[in-house]
């Protein structure tokens, strides 16, 4: 499901998550804090509470024992003019002496005294006691020490938000809280839509553009290709999508080098193919003229003239195979049908081999043929067949352009290594002479 979605619209969604863990944060920080505060105002509000209620009422009698009529006509009025408070008695040592309660909603009858003298001392708001009514709730409260005679025989302990006020406080926080939620909702959907429109037309609009022109350089012809290659990179190295079109860019430089290279390189083969085509038609013509003037003038020609003419036609009929030749061949090479096969052999031997072959002929066409190998040649690692070809057709050329010359003509091959553990312009060279 997620693969499927665009980058704008992964982008609102992440910006929406983010906005709604934030807004669960903010209303948990904000509930609690609201309750704390509350708590604080409350406690500080009735702080003097249990104090005021010790110096008017008289909850312990003369011997410090608690007088039970008081405390239940305390306990009546209390819950007729304020019911959100609940009273307790307690021992010195945290003992709960007496309650108001209903049977069986005291859940303990021991109390932590160390909240109750962390009140007594001044203690920042708010302080929590435990609850009575509760096996591990804690509220804040309001106490005050019971003493007789200067004696301590007590503590009044007054819980500020009891039972009832807890129930009152459930119903209202449903309502808030609904109200609170539904706020809450309607403006993280508000931002969400905001920050899909920011995601869709700041941040995804030089990635649409950039799809688009790629798009474009994939459908379109060449033309469009050489347009991207013409833009000027950006320099904000710093911007992901900057650097990405950047690349393209750099792409589309070499696609238009390549298409260029390649247009040339047609351009090439067509010209190759014409001069070709002009070379193999020129001796063509003159070998059928020759071979036709044969076939038509047999009878009146003498046998020098056609020993002359079949010479000729010869001579014409060997440049085609010549041409021929290498026009296959340089079908095989564009085209991969040839692979060197790499092999370590002897230059020089090579050479002598080769001109073994042209012994005939150069005796014939009465051409001076020796191989010059002016001291041992290095080992070189290359096709055999191929170097044999490159020579062969070295000395079949040099042999037809001095065919109808008499004399000593000479040819050379030279060739370069570089040595090893040296720069490009220290070189060592070898030279080996055919002449």
């Amino acid at each position: 499901m997620i693969r499927r979605l665009s980058l704008s619209q992964r982008l609102a969604l992440v910006v929406v998550s983010l906005l709604m863990l934030c807004a669960v944060a903010v209303c948990a920080v904000q509930l609690h804090s609201s309750a704390q505060y509350g708590n604080a105002m409350v406690q500080r509000l009735s702080s003097g509470l249990a104090q005021q209620i010790f110096a008017r009422e008289p909850l312990l009698d003369a011997h410090g024992e608690v007088n039970r009529q008081t405390l239940k006509s305390l306990f009546d009025r209390l819950m007729t003019f304020n019911p959100s408070v609940e009273l307790y008695l307690l021992s010195p040592d945290g003992d709960l002496l007496a309650d108001a309660a209903p049977p069986g909603h005291i859940q303990r009858q021991r109390i932590d005294m160390a909240p109750v003298q962390a009140f007594l001392t001044g203690s920042a708001s708010p302080v929590y006691g435990d609850d009575p009514r509760s096996p591990d709730g804690r509220k804040v409260f309001s106490a005050a020490p019971l003493r007789v005679d200067g004696q301590l025989r007590g503590y009044l302990y007054i819980i500020l938000q009891g039972e009832t006020f807890n129930q009152l406080a459930a119903d209202a926080w449903q309502k808030t809280l609904w109200s609170i939620v539904l706020w809450t909702l309607l403006l993280v959907a508000l931002f969400g839509l905001l920050a899909g429109g920011l995601a869709w037309f700041w941040v995804t609009r030089p990635v649409r553009l950039l799809t688009a022109q790629v798009a474009a350089s994939g459908q379109d012809s060449i033309s469009a290709i050489k347009t991207l290659a013409a833009r000027r990179p950006e320099p904000r190295l710093g911007n992901e999508v900057a650097v990405l079109e950047n690349r393209f860019i750099d792409l589309a430089r070499q696609i238009a080098d390549q298409w260029d290279r390649l247009a040339d390189s047609d351009r090439q083969r067509r010209e190759f193919v014409a001069n070709i085509s002009h070379d193999l038609r020129t001796p063509l013509t003159s070998l059928l003229g020759y071979l036709e003037t044969l076939t038509l003038k047999d009878e009146w020609l003498t046998a020098e003239e056609r020993r002359q003419y079949l010479t000729i036609a010869l001579r014409q009929g060997n440049k085609v195979r010549h041409l021929s030749q290498q026009l296959f061949e340089l079908a095989r090479l564009e085209h991969g049908g040839i692979k060197p096969q790499r092999e370590r052999f002897a230059m020089g031997e090579l050479i002598s081999d080769v001109a073994q072959k042209f012994e005939l002929t150069a005796r014939t066409r009465e051409v001076n043929l020796h191989i010059d190998v002016p001291g041992p040649l290095p080992l070189i690692n290359a096709d055999v067949s191929m170097i044999e070809r490159v020579v062969t057709n070295l000395l079949d050329n040099g042999d037809a352009a001095y065919s109808r010359r008499r004399g000593d003509p000479s040819g050379g091959l030279a060739g370069e290594s570089t040595a090893s553990g040296r720069s490009g312009r220290q070189r060592s060279g070898r030279r080996c002479r055919a002449a």
